[in-house]
């Protein structure tokens, strides 16, 4: 399968080229049809056209004629019955490795076996991280996959930089596969709630043995209503049993973690921005793919706030931001973002044009004495303006900058 030029996701490609070759096993990431196996494809091109007879085993556990790979001893012989006669270096990749009982088990066997580079691709962070590094500390390396970034999702689909084409990607998302499917809205709609519909039964339902499937749609209901809202355990809990929901703060801090290990959400805690210590009470919750939270909850115009945010953060985590929720006392700022011991303090608001809102972002941000950058990310389609040393920054140039 050879990808065309204008599919190529140079971000993940350029970070795992230097582990090709190399006795490390390479571990991609992520939610569900984010592309991971599209990057698998993307590897196997790159390797090819480096040598073209290279050895490549590609093994995808979500297809039918593989479904007799039930653990990692009928792996390890599907494996051997390949390589029977060659000789040389295998490249081996393997989808939904986690698919397998005791993976861990044979990818260990391989490495030793020195004759493998092995990659491989996984949609439950706890089980893969949990087991590798068990078994394979030290020797292995994850690569998160995200779903396409702003100017992915321009390249993609093949579209110029505009309000249009801003207003597609926050409602429908940033899932690869939209590029096979017209812009319409029931059909997205159709393809997005099939995938909502499989994480939340095969990935959390039946791997955790859950019995109120209700319950858990309806904690997602209420993380899509509160995209960038500061709560905890308790406060969903109390909010819940108003509505006649009885999900116990044990239980949601439980569900929250499968959601969080399928990738479909991701906590964002709170750091105090002076002495740099994180707080264990009131976190955040960002979805992976706005498509999918506009699945649980229909867009409307008053979203835009925290649906900005949600554009924001996700940006931040494919550049390779570490992010938290920045915290000064009764201040709060959306993001405190930190990368090669560099620092970005971000504010993000669908406009500040009101006195009132103008204040409340650009204020927070002033009372941080440090001298690293400072940003408000809004609407607004203000150019270079700034106060202070902090810079106002239009969205769609904002998501452009670090491409």
């Amino acid at each position: 399968m050879e990808i065309p030029h204008y599919y190529a996701r140079m971000i993940y490609l350029d970070r795992i080229k230097p582990f090709i070759d190399t006795q490390i096993i390479k571990v991609l990431v992520g939610q569900r049809r984010v592309g991971k196996s599209f990057m698998l494809f993307q590897l196997m091109d790159y390797i090819r056209g480096k040598n073209a007879n290279v050895d490549i085993l590609y093994i995808n556990k979500e297809l039918f004629e593989f479904d007799s790979l039930r653990d990692y001893t009928d792996l390890m012989y599907y494996i051997q019955k390949h390589r029977e006669g060659k000789t040389g270096k295998c490249y081996l990749f393997i989808d939904e490795v986690q698919d397998i009982m005791s993976f861990e088990k044979a990818l260990r066997g391989l490495l030793a076996d020195g004759g493998y580079d092995i990659y491989c691709t996984g949609s439950n962070a706890r089980m893969l991280s949990g087991e590798l590094a068990t078994f394979l500390s030290g020797r292995y390396v994850e690569f998160r996959i995200w779903g396409l970034n702003y100017s992915e999702f321009m390249q993609f689909h093949q579209l110029e930089d505009s309000d249009e084409t801003f207003s597609r990607y926050y409602k429908f998302g940033g899932l690869p596969y939209l590029v096979n499917l017209p812009f319409d809205e029931g059909i997205v709609s159709e393809y997005l709630r099939g995938i909502y519909n499989t994480i939340l039964l095969k990935d959390i339902v039946d791997r955790h043995g859950i019995r109120n499937v209700r319950q858990l749609q309806d904690l997602t209901v209420y993380l899509a209503d509160t995209i960038g809202n500061m709560f905890s355990a308790s406060s969903i809990s109390e909010y819940l049993k108003s509505q006649r929901i009885d999900l116990t703060p044990k239980m949601i801090l439980e569900y929250l973690g499968y959601l969080e290990n399928a990738f479909f959400v991701r906590r964002v805690r709170p750091v105090d921005i002076q002495g740099k210590k994180q707080f264990r009470v009131g976190e955040k919750y960002y979805f992976e793919d706005l498509g999918i939270r506009h699945v649980i909850r229909p867009f409307r115009p008053n979203d835009i706030g925290q649906v900005l945010e949600n554009v924001v953060h996700h940006h931040l985590m494919v550049r390779g931001y570490t992010v938290h929720v920045g915290r000064d006392g009764d201040r709060e700022v959306d993001f405190v973002a930190e990368r090669d011991g560099e620092k970005l303090y971000i504010q993000v608001a669908a406009s500040v044009m009101e006195q009132k809102t103008w204040e409340r972002e650009y204020g927070n941000l002033l009372e941080i004495r440090d001298n690293y950058p400072k940003i408000v990310v809004t609407l607004d389609p203000l150019e270079g303006a700034s106060f202070q040393g902090i810079r106002q920054i239009p969205v769609r140039r904002f998501l452009l900058m670090n491409d």
